[in-house]
């Protein structure tokens, strides 16, 4: 089984025990808070859900990896929220929130990722992996 659809797996069972649950599980996620993305699918145009953490917040805005493990191609999401920014975020539980999606400046990034990294050493492991610069993507209220 590769590590992308491990990751899918993953994703769909934490949604799948959100929703079963009303939200009292799974609102948070080794220690971070969880939330719900969904995008527009760069291809089908279709609503796309991925379930994702939150190891940084800037007030109102939140801050997700795309690191994918550590694989060396950007997770779906990722692909497609950068063709298309309109986003929605549910925090578990909670309402959904149009929000806007952009990828951190170098510079941004640069001052992120040890916070990133304090939040979650996992993505340390992951940028080792990969070749790729792992993107950092925050997440602005509309």
């Amino acid at each position: 089984m590769t590590s992308t659809v491990v990751m899918r797996t993953l994703s769909w069972l934490h949604r799948a025990g959100v929703r079963a649950s009303g939200g009292r599980f799974g609102g948070t996620l080794v220690g971070l808070p969880s939330l719900e993305l969904v995008t527009v699918g760069r291809r089908s145009g279709k609503p796309r859900s991925s379930m994702l953490t939150a190891p940084v917040t800037l007030g109102r805005t939140l801050v997700v990896v795309a690191s994918a493990g550590g694989n060396d191609e950007h997770p779906s999401w990722f692909l497609n929220l950068r063709d298309h920014p309109q986003v929605t975020v549910s925090l578990t539980g909670g309402p959904p929130v149009p929000m806007v999606a952009r990828v951190a400046t170098p510079d941004e990034r640069r001052a992120l990722w040890p916070r990133i990294i304090e939040a979650l050493p996992n993505y340390a492991r992951y940028q080792e992996r990969t070749s790729r610069v792992i993107p950092v993507v925050l997440l602005e209220p509309v």
